[in-house]
């Protein structure tokens, strides 16, 4: 299976989701976050700053579940920013 590049929509949403996961984490320490949900720092890293612009469910369902953010708000909230 071939996957194509990203469009730069796309990319723009992995960044709006990346800022929005940076402000759910708030103080704890970024290691701190990684660990409570069962992913690397360098990965946290990576979604946060934009670079991992399409993270898997599951990596997305582990931050929200350790950040005790309902899933549906983060939707919502990088669905807003992307209009």
């Amino acid at each position: 299976m071939i996957r194509h590049p990203l469009t730069p929509t796309q990319l723009a949403q992995g960044r709006e989701l990346g800022a929005a996961l940076r402000r759910a984490r708030g103080e704890t320490p970024l290691a701190n976050a990684a660990e409570a949900a069962g992913i690397s720092p360098e990965t946290l890293r990576k979604i946060e700053t934009g670079r991992l612009p399409s993270p898997s469910f599951f990596t997305i369902a582990a931050l929200c579940r350790a950040y005790e953010l309902p899933i549906d708000e983060l939707a919502e909230e990088c669905s807003t920013a992307a209009h």
